[in-house]
This record gives structure tokens, sequence and C-alpha cells, in this order.
């Protein structure tokens, strides 16, 4: 991707809005290798989501077969992999050699950024689609996402069956799942709510460390918000998991809506069943007071609070808290958390309160076991 970059080099074209595409183009973003800037990225990612694009990031130093799996469980019409560390001719090929053990060669790669001319046709003869070199346009890059779109079919029958449940779950949200589907409900399924910057992506993220550890196959449905205008979304909580660490023992799915527009949310939860995983978190687009319905989908929801959410008055208005089976006082190293802790035993009514500290991991075994072992 274009280094340096400040502004876009063309106006923001035009979402292309297709009925039967309501959820598309989805393009999976990363960095590869050691190169630690992103300024530039995360900029080519607002103007992708601006026009209309599912942009999913997934961090920086990110390894070939994290970006594969990514690619995979999401489902994404292609990846772009940025590189800046002079590595290119080393990770990429082997980007696209997990793509092939993952199961998805399918996935075209776009590579952007410092690629020597002598290098591209050799980059181009190993599969690579397309190479942005540092002053392409954005008009170009949207477009190659927006070309790179297929209409969704049932992947081949040998293919892996992780990406056979990516894909299912790409026809659920298009509404063209096939009636004859098997769908099953794990075990346990787990609702995780609370205002945006709670931590809530942090503690999934602890929380799905933590069944991998277990041996315990688990999934994570994070939601974010659509643009309401452009259609476009910013899928970013998967960056929160160490892929580098948890590998495949955890499949991670984004997936964008408007509001709590949770009509297909029904089939997502089957599908994970049948692919034979113990339990399902789901992770709620930043919540407000009233933004509940996810407690009709889930066996148990979890409303995640931090210091300094207000006054004991704002916690006894009726909406998001009264549906919480539990409650999480995450940040509890921050200044409040004794003051959040009394008014939350003010309105638990026995309801358990967790005080966690997600970034360091504390408070997250006895967590663990009171969503998905009581």
């Amino acid at each position: 991707m274009p280094r340096g970059l400040t502004e876009p080099t063309t106006a923001i074209p035009k979402m292309d809005r297709c009925a039967d595409l309501p959820h598309r183009p989805r393009v999976l973003l990363g960095k590869m290798g050691l190169d630690g800037h992103d300024r530039g990225v995360k900029l080519i990612a607002r103007i992708m989501r601006d026009s209309g694009i599912h942009v999913i990031y997934s961090g920086l130093w990110q390894t070939p077969r994290g970006l594969a799996i990514g690619a995979r469980d999401e489902d994404v019409d292609c990846v772009a992999a940025s590189m800046m560390s002079n590595s290119h001719l080393v990770l990429v090929p082997k980007l696209l050699e997990e793509l092939k053990s993952a199961g998805r060669s399918d996935i075209p790669v776009n590579v952007g950024g410092i690629i020597p001319q002598e290098d591209v046709t050799t980059l181009l003869e190993a599969g690579v689609a397309r190479i942005y070199h540092t002053g392409t346009g954005m008009d170009q890059i949207v477009e190659s996402v927006r070309g790179s779109v297929r209409p969704y079919a049932p992947l081949h029958q040998s293919a892996h069956p992780t990406a056979q449940l990516g894909r299912l779950m790409s026809m659920a949200a298009a509404g063209t799942l096939p009636a004859s589907t098997t769908l099953r409900r794990p075990a346990r399924v787990i609702g995780i709510t609370g205002a945006p910057g709670a931590g809530k992506s942090t503690l999934v993220a602890a929380m799905a460390s933590e069944a991998v550890r277990r041996g315990r196959r688990t999934a994570v449905i994070a939601f974010d918000p659509m643009s309401p205008i452009t259609g476009g979304a910013l899928l970013g909580d998967r960056l929160r998991v160490d892929f580098n660490a948890v590998d495949e023992g955890v499949f991670y799915r984004s997936m964008a809506i408007i509001g709590e527009d949770y009509r297909t949310l029904e089939q997502l939860i089957g599908l994970v069943g049948a692919a034979g995983f113990d339990h399902l978190v789901v992770e709620t687009v930043g919540a407000g007071q009233n933004d509940v319905a996810i407690r009709h989908f889930v066996d148990r929801t979890a409303v995640v609070t931090v210091p300094g959410m207000g006054d004991s008055v704002q916690m006894d208005k009726a909406g998001i808290l009264e549906i919480a089976d539990l409650f999480i006082a995450n940040k509890a190293d921050h200044a409040g958390e004794a003051k959040l802790v009394r008014e939350l035993l003010d309105i638990a009514s026995g309801r358990p309160i967790f005080e966690t500290v997600a970034t360091q991991g504390r408070g997250i075994v006895e967590l663990y076991e009171a969503l998905f072992n009581n």
C-alpha cells in the first residue's frame, strides 16, 4: 500500500449499490513482517470504508499464516498486504502457500509498498493478483477491490471444513443460505455487550486465549457498525487476538450491521454449532442504554462497564444494565473502580460482578469459569 499518503489522490469513489451483494466487497488489510508503521494503511482503511467497502484490519506484524487464516475465516473477496520491510520475495509466496493450505487459494492477493520493479514479474508469476507501488491512486485500489467480488456459491466439497464454515456464514449474511444446510446450536452461546471503549474486544481476545489453553473449540462473531450512508464498515476487533499464538484454535468472524439488525444471527449461531464448536462468543457493537436485542439470541449476557461510565442515576435507568446475567467491571486498575463496583452492587440484585483488567489477563480465568462452566 502507498506509504506516507496523507490525503486521497482522487475523490472517494461512490458506492456501487448492488441489491444482491449487500455486505461486499470484503477486504483483509494486513501488514506482514517487521514493518511497525500503520499510519498509511489506516488511512487506506478509512478511505475504503468511505467507499462502501467492508475492511477487516488485522494489525501490525502479521505472519503469512495468520493472514491466511484471517482471510479464510472472514471469507474476504481479496487480501491487501502491505510490505515495507524488503521481505516480499519471502513472505508473499509464503502467504500464497498458506492460503492454499487453508483451503482458499482462490482468494486474490494484492501487494503494495516498496516493491522493486525487477521483482514484480517474480511476484506475479508466483500468483499475486495486483501490485501497487507508492503513489498509486486510491481510485485504482478501490476499483481493484470491487473487481474481486464474485457471486457467493458453496465451496468445493474437498475444501477445508473451516473454509466451508466461512463461506456458509457469508451466504447466511447475504440471505442465500441453502435450506438444506445443517444447523446446530453450540453448547454455550455468550453475549458480550457494553458501551464503546469498555474493552469488550480485549476481553473476548483474553477469553479466546484461555479457551485455547483449555483445548476448547471456540468461535467469535464480532459485530461492528455499518455506515447507513455508504454501507462501508471498518472491522477491527480481530486485531485484539494474537493469531500468531492461538493459530486455528479460535474461529473469528467480523460482521457489520446497522443498529441491532440480527436477522441472520440465529443461522450464524447454528452454523458455528454444526461445524463442531463447543462455545460461541457474540460481541455486540458498542451499545447504548436501549441496545438490548442480543439477549434474545444468547444463553448468558455479560455487560461490560468501566470506571467513569456515569453516576448512580445513569445506573438506575432502564436498558442495557437490566439484561445482564453478570457484570464485568473492566479496567479495574483505573481510578474510580471502587465507586463503580459499589454502584453496580446497588442494582445487581445478586447478579455476579467480576473485576478484570483485560490487557493484563487479570480476572479472566474466574470470568471464563462463570460464563462457560457454570
